[in-house]
């Protein structure tokens, strides 16, 4: 056939990139820890929603988790941005999951003790929070070094696959042990992963920022980097867009109550939907190798944000049929994945080295929080409405926020590979 030797060569350029993997070693290295702990982060999340929706039935108090973890990340922005551009970052991504390690053998101790304090379960939660935002930024200001400046799309595909991978089989699999073992052991398998990443950052060579004699310390520091995200429309648009997202489109605080009052399901399946979304993102990372040859990156993103609130939607429209709704989440799934890879490529070529752990540090207070307050969000119209409601005005709101940014930032709209981007104001 006249076309028989074409599909091979279409199949290499749908498929993941790997060469990461395969070149560096140390990047290697860290993406396997990176795997190990984004699993066993995901047993922490599913048992923290489990646990405070059995101590307390309310949707604003699984919501409030999220606003605690905000303020733990702003927290930790503002005391770890001015370090990961002047320290060594190996020693800093250890420190991290130190800190990680201690939310956890927090939360593990409560649990032990069968119904712990309310407010040794949201000061544990702040805690990890305070940390993510050093352990985030810190690996995120390491891959350019790790990979170089070509590999980067295919680095943060990679990286997709990792997050999204445990977002798939990690909240399945604890809901299943959370139901058969109990809240201590997902705890207890989140702190061993800890100790993993724990390793792999022991095991790195020295990287000590490029340029870091010049950056500024202390609150100059966090200003250099609040400033350069202010004088650049195209950065301040990437966040904007992830911010709608992430607030209005993001349902997962409502998922305990769902799996019961929606879907008429038992408690034990909640781990499905948490792990929904991962189905599809795990795919559009692994059929990402296409990313790379994209010309018009801003587009892409706001398309993809749009896909994103329209899946949502009809995730709340799904009725009790819980396969429909699945489908849903993970189509919401595949189109955020896409938008992050872009969305993350964007900022690795654009912010210089030296500023790069800064500005990786509020990329990382905007992807984490923005979920959070959508935690938020989402129990507040749920508990003033419905939750039904609250997810599908959530996905529309989504849908018209990304048209808004598309107006608005004509510097995302024509953000092209090939530099011949929209003038910038």
């Amino acid at each position: 056939m006249p076309d028989g030797p074409a599909r091979p060569s279409r199949l290499r350029r749908l498929a993941i990139d790997i060469t990461p993997l395969r070149v560096s070693k140390e990047y290697r290295r860290v993406w396997f820890g990176l795997l190990a702990t984004t699993t066993g982060s995901q047993f922490t999340l599913v048992a923290v929603f489990v646990q405070l929706t059995r101590q307390t039935g309310s949707e604003i108090a699984v919501g409030a988790s999220g606003l605690v973890w905000l303020v733990g990340l702003v927290a930790g922005t503002l005391a770890f941005g001015p370090v990961i551009d002047v320290w060594d970052r190996r020693i800093l991504l250890a420190i991290a999951q130190l800190g990680l390690g201690l939310a956890t053998s927090v939360l593990l101790a409560g649990s032990l003790l069968g119904d712990p304090p309310l407010w040794s379960v949201y000061l544990a939660l702040g805690v990890a929070a305070i940390f993510s935002a050093l352990d985030s930024p810190t690996r995120s200001a390491m891959t350019p070094r790790l990979v170089g400046a070509e590999l980067i799309p295919s680095a943060q595909a990679l990286n997709q696959v990792v997050w999204n991978g445990a977002g798939l089989f990690g909240p399945a699999i604890a809901g299943l042990v959370i139901g058969s073992f109990g809240l201590s052991i997902a705890y207890a398998i989140d702190l061993a992963s800890i100790g993993i990443m724990f390793l792999a950052a022991l095991s790195l060579s020295p990287l000590r920022p490029e340029g870091r004699e010049d950056n500024a310390t202390g609150w100059a520091a966090i200003r250099e980097g609040f400033a350069f995200v202010r004088d650049s429309r195209l950065i301040q648009s990437t966040f904007v867009i992830d911010l709608i997202a992430m607030i209005f489109g993001m349902p997962r605080a409502l998922f305990t109550f769902l799996i019961l009052g929606q879907f008429h399901r038992s408690e034990a399946l909640v781990g499905l939907l948490f792990s929904a979304p991962a189905i599809g993102a795990l795919l559009g990372a692994l059929t990402s190798g296409w990313t790379r040859h994209v010309n018009a990156r801003g587009r892409a993103v706001i398309w993809s944000v749009a896909i994103w609130g329209a899946s949502i939607a009809l995730f709340g429209l799904s009725g009790d049929r819980l396969l429909l709704g699945m489908v849903a989440l993970a189509a919401a799934g595949w189109a955020d994945v896409i938008s992050a890879i872009f969305r993350s490529t964007i900022l690795q070529l654009e912010v210089p080295d030296r500023l790069r752990g800064r500005l990786s540090g509020i990329h990382i207070l905007v992807v984490t929080g923005g979920p959070r307050l959508g935690d938020l969000e989402a129990g507040v119209v749920a508990r003033a409405v419905s939750p039904t409601f609250s997810v599908v005005s959530g996905g529309l709101a989504c849908m018209a926020g990304a048209w808004l940014v598309a107006l608005r930032y004509p510097e995302l709209r024509g953000y092209r590979a090939d530099g011949r981007n929209a003038p910038r104001r």
